[in-house]
């Protein structure tokens, strides 16, 4: 899609889910362009300061019928971000109540923008999946990237039906500090350094040989501005996003501990083997296939944050903020 143009006409972008961890890194993103930004969440969505946008802030819980179509009225694009990730035990919990948010908010998508949608040309839908879901072993039936792959096949079809212009991101391993706020999330890189910080060993639920691609938050969100931007030609397709190097997580955790060990001054905890809770499946054990050679051939974009830095701005973000920075934006994809 074009931004502003020579009349000085903006598109509408809207942002569900734009309190979240990836969500206001989003935000931040597009907030740098000329565009008209509407941020919608359940919670309160943080701004930037001195935004080149013009920024609108709506609180919604899309959840509840006829919410998103509300949210999305006079949308030129929408980047779909809202997701429910279950429970504290385990951010992998899914069931009916997810399944509302995760799933039946992309058929609300599909039936408010394809009413209102150009046909010459349909608005613009930018969504990020999880890598899990494109994995060639099928998502166990009620998980989450179950439901992430159901809602890629709702705005697909939609898309082959002319109704929207879907692009589907899968996203890999996600972690870092958010430039909006310096939320955490919940992944593992975020539960290790508050662990470390607060002196306790770090749990390893296998040998260490599983390695993660682990792509900062920072990264994401750009990967979801060049989205945007080159939407007519990545619509229709689902679209590996991630650094293309994998991690071996027994590395992963050193480097965490040595980072809140340079923090704080305190010597290194140390990375000690468990057996893993019950709640584990078989995609922990697994090393995912993160190509993201497709997507930086369409589009230009690369991921530019080292690990070494992402960790450390995960540790500092959680030094600053105390643990429960680690829940901060727990619902995103």
């Amino acid at each position: 899609m074009t931004y502003a143009d020579a009349r000085g006409h903006r598109p509408r972008i809207v942002v569900l889910g734009a309190s979240g961890f990836v969500g206001s890194a989003v935000t931040a993103e597009l907030a740098r362009l000329p565009v008209r930004l509407r941020l919608v969440a359940r919670g309160r969505s943080p701004v930037p300061k001195d935004p080149v946008a013009d920024v609108e802030v709506c609180r919604a819980d899309l959840s509840l019928p006829g919410r998103a179509a509300e949210a999305v009225g006079g949308a030129d694009a929408v980047v779909h971000l809202a997701a429910s990730i279950g429970g504290h035990r385990s951010w992998r919990e899914a069931d009916e109540r997810t399944e509302r948010l995760n799933v039946g908010l992309a058929w609300d998508l599909v039936a408010a923008l394809g009413r209102t949608g150009d046909a010459a040309r349909p608005p613009t839908v930018v969504f990020t999946s999880t890598i899990q879901a494109g994995d060639e072993r099928p998502p166990v039936p009620g998980t989450y990237a179950a439901q992430k792959a159901a809602a890629e096949r709702v705005l697909l079809t939609a898309h082959a039906e002319g109704r929207i212009n879907a692009t589907v991101l899968r996203l890999c391993t996600v972690f870092g500090a958010s430039p909006l706020g310096g939320a955490t999330g919940r992944g593992v890189v975020s539960a290790m350094a508050g662990r470390a910080l607060a002196g306790q060993p770090l749990p390893l639920w296998h040998d260490g040989s599983v390695e993660r691609d682990l792509l900062d938050v920072r990264d994401a969100a750009s990967a979801v501005a060049a989205a945007l931007g080159h939407a007519d030609r990545l619509g229709g397709s689902a679209w590996t996003v991630g650094t293309g190097h994998g991690h071996r997580l027994d590395e992963v955790f050193g480097a965490v501990a040595e980072a809140a060990a340079e923090r704080t001054g305190r010597p290194r905890v140390a990375v000690v083997p468990v057996e893993p809770p019950e709640h584990a499946d078989a995609g922990d054990f697994r090393t995912p296939d993160s190509d993201p050679s497709a997507f930086v051939a369409a589009t230009g974009w690369r991921p530019r944050v080292r690990l070494g830095d992402g960790i450390a701005a995960v540790v500092g973000a959680l030094a600053r903020t105390g643990p429960e920075g680690a829940g901060k934006g727990a619902d995103r994809a």
